[in-house]
């Protein structure tokens, strides 16, 4: 395992962000009275999936709360997808965007699945320069 001094660092991190930000963009468009619904529900739960990975890793030394944080992501991740089925049936994006979006959070779920899958190796703090903790 490569070694992981930020979250930043991690892939998973990096496409969740990612992502959130394309789902910022497309939300622009989205009518005037869904500001206060699925725009903000949908902007909400995707940059929800970075934030409780930058969370996770804050709590690796306590391998629960590290997963607990993880299934914390993957849950948001799971709820942008309903929200992203909302955005295509109200036909506020189109298939092709609602295809790509819920693969990326398809990939990004397997992602943190494995991470959980293999927290042990996460929380030994073997991969991680210790004289930054």
């Amino acid at each position: 395992m490569p070694t992981i001094k930020f979250h930043q660092d991690l892939r998973v991190y990096q496409k969740s962000f990612d992502t959130a930000m394309e789902i910022y963009q497309l939300s622009k468009i989205f009518p005037k009275e869904e500001r206060y619904s699925l725009t903000d529900q949908i902007r909400r739960s995707s940059r929800s999936v970075s934030a409780n990975i930058s969370e996770a890793c804050g709590k690796r030394e306590y391998e629960k709360s590290f997963i607990a944080k993880l299934t914390d992501s993957e849950g948001e991740a799971r709820k942008t997808q309903t929200w992203l089925q909302f955005a295509r049936s109200c036909e506020y994006i189109n298939e092709e965007q609602f295809k790509i979006l819920n693969n990326q959070y398809n990939q990004i779920i397997g992602m943190l699945v494995n991470m959980m899958s293999q927290s042990q190796n996460w929380c030994t703090f073997s991969s991680i320069n210790k004289e930054e903790k």
